[in-house]
């Protein structure tokens, strides 16, 4: 029979054995929670960058259309100087549309698209009454580019749009709603454009 000693010892070792076991059972439980919170992070991470590349893409292109409107500005001015009314409108949009943020504020951004749409129009609007400037080959080439600007706009906002969509079920699915939650990620909006922004206004010049 085994003395009590013995006993003692083997029962000792026995308690520290399971104790190890459940420590160890613990940390591969931390260690597997901890991975799987890095990966939803980095995910979460992943799509808002994305987010924030598409935004930049639609501001380029809002940007690349803007600096087109002084040069068209000055090609009508060459023909109708007091329109002033006209040209401090478009200035003052423009300036709004070039402050807008489409990714912190996409909702001001559009309406900023808007309010430059409704004033470009009343500015391509003046060519009507003036055949010699519905006829400038500048006038012309610079409502092509306008129009070409406007379709890469719609490609790139509707581009954001997928990111921002591909980002808010990540952020409110399970389990990423949990890691969103902790980590303080938030729904973004979306680029939404109205009928009247999805293309330049169009002037009939016939």
């Amino acid at each position: 029979m085994l003395s009590r000693k013995m006993l003692s010892q083997k029962q000792a070792h026995a308690g520290i054995g399971a104790s190890s076991a459940i420590l160890l059972s613990l940390l591969g439980v931390i260690i597997v929670v901890g991975l799987w919170f890095m990966g939803t992070y980095n995910g979460l991470i992943n799509k808002d960058a994305e987010v924030e590349r598409q935004a930049s893409n639609v501001e380029s292109q809002l940007k690349r259309r803007a600096d087109l409107i002084p040069n068209l500005v000055s090609t009508v001015k060459g023909y109708a100087k007091h329109e002033k009314s006209v040209y401090d409108n478009i200035a003052a949009a423009r300036s709004r549309l070039l402050a807008a943020d489409v990714n912190t504020n996409p909702k001001e951004a559009a309406a900023a698209n808007t309010a430059f749409n409704s004033s470009l129009g009343r500015l391509l609007a003046i060519a009507e009454n003036y055949p010699q400037l519905k006829a400038d080959q500048n006038f012309i080439r610079l409502q092509d580019e306008l129009t070409g600007t406007e379709n890469r706009i719609n490609v790139a906002r509707l581009s954001f749009n997928d990111a921002v969509k591909d980002y808010n079920i990540a952020v409110r699915a399970f389990p990423g709603n949990v890691v969103a939650g902790i980590s303080g990620f938030s729904r973004k909006e979306s680029f939404e454009a109205t009928e009247a922004e999805k293309a330049v206004p169009k002037v009939d010049f016939e």
